[in-house]
C-alpha cells in the first residue's frame, strides 16, 4: 500500500512539473508575441487615423486621373 501511494504521489509530482514546463513555454511565447502584436495594432490604428485626416489615396490622385482624361 505504501509503495502504491508513493508511486501515485511521484506520478502526480511529475505531471505537475511537466504541466509547469508547458505553461512556462506558453507564457514565454505569449510574452514574445503580444508586445509585437500590440505595437503593430497601434501602428495600424495610427495609419488609419492619419488616412482619415488626410483623405484617401484615391482622393489625392483623383485630380491627376481627371487631368489624364
Amino acid at each position: 500500500m505504501d509503495k502504491d501511494l508513493i508511486y501515485a504521489l511521484d506520478r502526480i509530482t511529475s505531471a505537475i512539473e511537466e504541466n509547469n514546463a508547458v505553461l512556462n513555454r506558453i507564457a514565454d511565447h505569449y510574452d514574445g508575441v503580444v508586445p509585437v502584436m500590440t505595437r503593430n495594432a497601434k501602428r495600424v490604428e495610427e495609419a488609419h487615423v492619419e488616412s482619415e485626416n488626410n483623405g484617401s489615396l484615391l482622393d489625392i490622385f483623383r485630380p491627376v486621373r481627371e487631368q489624364e482624361n
